[in-house]
This record gives structure tokens, sequence and C-alpha cells, in this order.
């Protein structure tokens, strides 16, 4: 266990640690360290652009979150049957999941380039007019939460397939004796049996949708006009190019414990709502 303990001790704790030491300090990664107390969780909560920040990361989030659940079990209902090939279509799903940030910013900027963007081609082909997509405030995060979907609805696809093949054969095909059709089925036998993975993938993409910075940095940088700007990616501009890494710790923090209440909430929700059923 010890070569584990190292690696757990010296990657999470320790720098978890460390940051929360940072947090209650002014320091730019030279100078001789200044104690702040808790003036930098002050000067978040009187900060105008990370309220900014975090508003474009709740936009993200209401899009995304509901959005990669929904595809992924549609896309799992309808590769949990017996057909051709039905293995290359699986493997084919779960591609864009192991895919880097950095190949899905570059594909995210090969589509969606204002001048030489396929998906514009393909609009002034259908005689419709060009988009500014990520060069647009309006519609930049809309194109961040597509190519976001392009990748973690593999995820949510392979979750609800690995459990919509442990569901019991015997309950669906009681209900089919008993006259169910197939949409009474999955909305009656299937979808509850799925109430317990459904919370965990709500749970890990709000998690995940929370903490976005790779497909920023790698696309927009922020930008236009600081419309893409989420809290980890002004987390980062305030910590590594600001180099004030006092303050950078404390939105950190601050961001820590928002995800963990919102975790708690969300699970303590679903267990009501189970309660409330049986």
């Amino acid at each position: 266990m010890a070569p584990a303990s190292v690696i757990v001790v010296g990657l999470s704790i320790f720098p978890a640690g460390w940051a929360f030491v940072l947090s209650l300090q002014h320091w730019n990664g030279f100078s001789q360290p200044e104690f702040a107390g808790v003036s930098n969780y002050a000067g978040v909560i009187t900060d105008s652009e990370f309220w900014d920040a975090v508003v474009h990361t709740a936009v993200y989030v209401v899009l995304f979150v509901p959005l990669s659940v929904f595809a992924g079990m549609i896309l799992a209902v309808a590769l949990n049957r017996k057909i051709r090939f039905i293995g290359l279509y699986r493997t084919l799903i779960f591609v864009p999941f192991v895919v880097s940030a950095a190949t899905t910013g570059v594909l995210t900027n090969y589509l969606f380039d204002t001048q030489f963007g396929i998906v514009n081609h393909v609009l002034n082909v259908l005689g419709l007019p060009a988009q500014g997509w990520l060069t647009d405030q309006k519609q930049a995060m809309v194109v961040i939460v597509i190519m976001s979907l392009w990748g973690s609805a593999a995820f949510t696809t392979v979750i609800y397939l690995a459990a919509l093949q442990d569901i019991p054969a015997e309950l669906v095909e009681a209900a089919t004796i008993d006259g169910a059709n197939r949409v009474q089925t999955f909305w009656l036998v299937v979808l509850p049996q799925l109430k317990s993975v459904s919370t965990f993938l709500v749970i890990w993409q709000l998690v995940q949708a929370i903490q976005l910075f790779d497909l920023v940095y790698t696309t927009t940088r922020g930008g236009p006009l600081n419309a893409t700007e989420t809290i980890v990616y002004y987390l980062w501009n305030t910590a590594f190019l600001k180099l004030d890494f006092g303050y950078g710790s404390a939105i950190a923090y601050v961001l820590f414990g928002v995800t963990i209440l919102i975790t708690l909430g969300v699970g303590a929700y679903s267990r009501r709502r189970e309660a409330r059923v049986q």
C-alpha cells in the first residue's frame, strides 16, 4: 500500500492542504508570502468578473448536463439490440470520449471557423447566412456545449448500456405478456431500473461541467469578450497569468465547497424522491 499512499498524499492531499494555506496569503510565486486571513475569500464575494464566470458556468451546466444524460440514454437504448456490427457501433460511439481535449479543440476550430469552417460552408451551400460561432458572444457557449456533448455523451452511453444489460429480461417479458407496448415497457419498467444510474450520471456530469477548462482553453480562451470564461478558466487566469496564487486558491476552495453542496443536494433530492415513490 505504500506506493499508492505516497501517490495519494503527493498528488491529492498535500496540494489540497497547500492550496488552503495559499488561500490565506498574498503570494505571486516569487516574493515572500504575506498573511491575508480571509480577505481573499471576501474579495471573491465582491468580484464582478468572478460572478460573470459563475453565470457562464451555470449556462453551460444547464445546457450540458441534461443533454448529455438524455443523449446517453437514447444512444444506449439504440445500441442495446442484437443487430449486425453492433460491436463496431458501440466502439465508434466510445471513441470521442478517449480523444484528447487538444484534439477536440482543433476539431472545433476546424468545424466552426468563421471563414473556413465546414459548418459555415454547409450553410452557404444551403443558401443560409454564415454564423459567427466561436466569435459570437451568444453562440460561442453553444458551440462549447455541442463539442462537449460529442465526447461526454459517449461516457453516459456506456454507463447506461451496462445498466440496461443488467436489467432482468424477465421484467421486460412480463410487461410484454401483460400487453405493454415498447414505450410503456420502457417508461414503466426499464426507466425505473435506471434511477440510481441516472443520479450518478447527473452528479458526475454536473461536477465535470462545473470544472470545464480544457475545451475553453483550446478554443476560445474565454472569449469573445469573456463570454465563455468559466470559473476554472478564470481561476487559472488569475493564478497562472496574473500570478495571484492566494486569490486563485481561494477561488478553488469556493468552487470546491459549492461542488460539494450541489452534489449532496442532488443526492439528497434523489433519495427523497425514491422514498416518496416507495
